[in-house]
């Protein structure tokens, strides 16, 4: 069961990736990459649960609250600087 949504978030990957790779604006690059973030973030979660290891799942937990933050902020940054 687990071993099947590991699959399954992993095949998800794909998609922000593929769209990251084909489009050129940088806001849609940056929103793709905060959900590479996200997706990762929860497959961390996954994993640590898995090898019932709860400082791996901190660090999951680390990375979804703090990248996605930073993350938008600098496509808030760069979006701002276009409009320039």
């Amino acid at each position: 069961m687990m071993d099947g949504i590991l699959l399954a978030t992993i095949a998800a990957l794909l998609i922000p990736i593929y769209e990251a790779w084909q489009d050129n604006d940088i806001w849609q690059k940056m929103l793709a990459f905060a959900s590479i973030a996200t997706k990762t973030s929860i497959l961390i979660l996954v994993v640590s649960i898995l090898r019932d290891d709860w400082t791996i799942g901190v660090v999951g937990v680390l990375i979804l609250s703090v990248g996605n933050a930073a993350l938008m902020l600098l496509a808030h940054v760069l979006r701002r600087m276009n409009e320039l």
